[in-house]
């Protein structure tokens, strides 16, 4: 049995000569498949499976004792990828410190300041994390609409926080960037959302002004099988799903799908308006004219973009 690199532990560069890597050989290796690159000068051996210790232990060796990991790389340790789709490649770790320390300069961390009490930090083995509430909540404020939504829908739907209590929390929030959003998109948090996609979806409808789906509606037909439907409307027979690039684009799960959704028709008599990323974002209006059209509703104009604005710079504000 080969042995691992750093008995399996992550490494940095810095400690790689140690391990009697040279440069040239540390390239050479992660080219070949044989170090996996955790995030900027942290890496490791690539038969060591991903998981949550070794993650922390990896963040453990570029977090700064008073520094706490926070956003998306705080949801990373929790086994949740919630980066917005063009980062989810670019693990760069994300801290935060309290009001009047150093922020973190470190080259390839984000870092800045905060108002953040003691029950808003869990101690992660040997790491000091914004808790799950206090990460969502930081996402619904920092975080562009649709991705933000996404992000506490997954937190919801792993059971780390209650939606209640997520609502209760940012209401107590004063005097915060975002604080307006992520109150609104509280109201919103579904847990029995599946995949970001589906997130995004249900916002682009709500924002058009037409009634809330139902989420993951179960259709069980004469001979018992099973089907269910992201987002449709099961009085009227109207079922909307998001087909994203990751899990729709092959033909096998797209024979798949049209099949489900054309049985459900024959049988049933399923009418369905599918969204996909070019039709949910930007200023493509079609996805909810046709459900609205569907639905005889009229829909609100609405326009997304494709990112986020930036924030205005306030004196005083929380971050």
């Amino acid at each position: 049995m080969a042995t691992l690199i750093n008995d399996g532990f992550p490494f940095t560069t810095a400690q790689a000569p140690e391990l009697g890597l040279t440069p040239k050989m540390l390239r050479l290796r992660l080219d070949q498949g044989l170090v996996r690159r955790v995030f900027r000068s942290v890496y490791v051996d690539a038969a060591v499976p991903d998981s949550r210790s070794g993650r922390v232990r990896a963040l453990t060796l570029v977090t700064p004792e008073n520094a706490i990991v926070c956003d998306e790389t705080a949801a990373w340790v929790r086994g949740l990828d919630v980066h917005a789709p063009g980062r989810r490649r670019d693990l760069t770790p994300s801290m935060v410190v309290r009001h009047g320390m150093a922020r973190v300069e470190r080259p390839g961390s984000m870092g800045r300041q905060a108002i953040i009490s003691s029950d808003d930090i869990e101690f992660v083995d040997g790491l000091f994390v914004t808790t799950s509430l206090r990460t969502t909540s930081d996402l619904l404020r920092r975080m562009y609409r649709p991705y933000a939504l996404a992000a506490a829908d997954a937190f919801a739907h792993a059971g780390l926080i209650d939606v209640d209590e997520l609502a209760e929390y940012v209401a107590r929030l004063k005097g915060y960037r975002g604080i307006v959003q992520a109150r609104s998109l509280a109201a919103l948090v579904e847990p029995k959302t599946q995949s970001p996609g589906e997130s995004w979806q249900r916002l682009r409808i709500l924002d058009a002004g037409l009634p809330p789906p139902e989420p993951q509606f179960e259709v069980i037909d004469d001979f018992g099988r099973s089907y269910f439907i992201d987002l449709p409307y099961p009085d009227v027979l109207i079922g909307t799903e998001y087909d994203g690039r990751e899990f729709h684009t092959d033909e096998v799960h797209r024979r798949h799908d049209q099949g489900r959704r054309d049985y459900l028709s024959e049988l049933y008599g399923w009418q369905w308006v599918i969204g996909t990323r070019e039709r949910i974002f930007g200023d493509d209006t079609s996805f909810e004219h046709e459900l609205g059209e569907a639905l005889g509703i009229t829909p609100l104009s609405r326009w997304w973009g494709t990112g986020q604005r930036r924030p205005r710079r306030r004196a005083a504000r929380a971050s």
